[in-house]
């Protein structure tokens, strides 16, 4: 099972930028045929699904990211990153890592989750 560690969340004002990291402690090349994602849970709400890259890097976004976010790899570091702007208060939850099928369309692991809050 892969473990994956994410970094980088806090308190950010509206219209401010965040970025997030998440680290696959798999090998290299176990990591280069991961797809890979990011989900988020707000409280009350159930979790959905941000952003995911394919093991080719294709990208795929939720209807609600309109072009704020971008997700990327680095195969060599074995990390994945979300990098938010104009965030706003409804972008506040708990974001989650997650490694995925080559494709990214089935989460296989999830991360611990980091807090994200957007204050307006």
């Amino acid at each position: 099972q892969v473990q994956l560690v994410e970094s980088g969340g806090g308190l950010v004002q509206a219209g401010g930028s965040m970025a997030l990291s998440c680290a696959a402690s798999s090998r290299i090349f176990t990591f280069v045929l991961m797809g890979m994602g990011w989900y988020r849970e707000a409280p009350e709400n159930e979790r959905e699904l941000v952003a995911t890259i394919t093991a080719g890097g294709i990208t795929n976004y939720a209807d609600f990211v309109q072009g704020r976010f971008t997700i990327s790899r680095d195969n060599a570091k074995k990390t994945v990153s979300l990098q938010m702007s104009d965030l706003k208060p409804g972008d506040t939850a708990v974001y989650y890592c997650t490694s995925m099928n080559f494709e990214a369309t089935r989460p296989t692991s999830w991360g611990q989750g980091t807090q994200v809050t957007v204050s307006s």
